[in-house]
């Protein structure tokens, strides 16, 4: 059992504060439970990615999106019995229970089963400048910048890893040797890594021309090699196979306020005045899941940017999805970026 505790939430919690616990549990769950712990309810990864598709507000009552006939197991169930019933609704976590309908703990389908191995590749962008951080990047490429004690590449790295991914693409342009002679092939944490190299730059996409096709095989997993995210993998893997499209891209939502009075009108008259509103938009979070056939297609030594390729995907019928996250991101594209990054990582280890 994993420490089920962490992911309680009372009812009368808001749609943010059940994130934060669901986020800090990393139980990819939140328990809803009355002042006497009873279970009321469940909020799933799904449950939260919906309602901020709605563009619910954070102060939402989490008992108006959580799931509130979620399934569950009783106290004393073999894990036979368990397993057959998350076999059969299809889910990965069951709330257990007492006849009282307390809640006692938490099945996970990983503490029934041994920690699944995901073949999918996983393919890590790691060849820019990172001229806007600049004189840090002088002399060294900028995934390789340390944040706490380890460069932001090996954080993403050991994400993937510790999610059980092992097949590993590295794409170099700037000072490749840095990164070749640190990761190596990934015999340090127990996995394979290829590496391809831009000798000129290829734009964002661009590198994909450059990956042994013929061992692209699943869903490939593509990130810039300057973000650090809590972004629930497994989520976003099961997102995008259950879609069946040719490309899932995550987005992260963003706040512009309108620092004027925003007038509507009809001819010469005015409709409506709204003082300094707020613009609420979806934009791409660097981070994405790719068919095998949208891998191929990119021909080797091809120029060209990732919002170019999904929009040929789109103008040619092809479904392209995007997949909200709620978790931790930060992209580290300048110093303030970076130094924020120090700031967190330092108040992580001292809390």
């Amino acid at each position: 059992m994993k420490p089920w505790h962490n992911a309680l939430a009372n009812t009368d919690a808001s749609l943010e504060k059940a994130i934060e616990i669901l986020d800090q549990a990393a139980l990819r769950i939140a328990l809803i439970v009355d002042s006497a712990g009873k279970l009321q309810g469940t909020l799933t990864d799904g449950d939260v990615r919906r309602a901020l598709l709605k563009h619910l507000p954070l102060e939402t009552p989490v008992c108006q999106v959580m799931n509130s006939n979620p399934k569950t197991a009783e106290q004393g169930w073999t894990n036979s019995r368990i397993l057959a019933l998350m076999e059969q609704h299809e889910v990965l976590q069951l709330p257990l229970v007492d006849q009282s309908g307390k809640v006692v703990g938490l099945v996970n389908l990983h503490d029934l089963l041994n920690k699944h191995r995901y073949d999918n590749p996983v393919f890590l962008m790691a060849g820019g400048f990172g001229t806007r951080l600049r004189p840090l990047t002088n002399n060294c490429p900028k995934p390789m910048l340390k944040v706490g004690d380890k460069p932001i590449l090996e954080q993403i790295l050991l994400n993937f890893v510790n999610a059980g991914f092992h097949r590993f693409y590295i794409s170099t342009h700037y000072m490749p040797e840095v990164i070749r002679n640190y990761f190596g092939n990934g015999e340090k944490w127990g996995v394979t890594i290829q590496y391809v190299h831009e000798i000129e730059p290829l734009g964002t996409g661009g590198a994909l021309g450059l990956l042994p096709h013929n061992e692209i095989d699943l869903p490939m997993f593509m990130m810039n090699g300057d973000l650090l995210t809590s972004l629930n993998l497994h989520s976003f893997l099961e997102f995008h196979e259950s879609q069946g499209s040719v490309a899932t891209m995550c987005v992260r939502e963003y706040e512009h306020q309108v620092p004027y009075g925003v007038i509507t009108s009809e001819g010469s008259q005015v409709k409506s005045m709204v003082e300094k509103p707020t613009q609420r938009f979806f934009v791409n979070a660097g981070i994405y899941l790719l068919d095998p056939a949208l891998v191929k297609c990119v021909e080797q030594d091809a120029r060209i940017d990732m919002p170019t390729l999904l929009e040929q995907q789109i103008d040619s019928g092809k479904p392209v999805n995007m997949f909200p996250i709620h978790e931790y991101w930060l992209d580290i594209g300048r110093i303030d970026d970076f130094d924020k990054a120090q700031a967190e990582v330092k108040g992580r280890l001292n809390g």
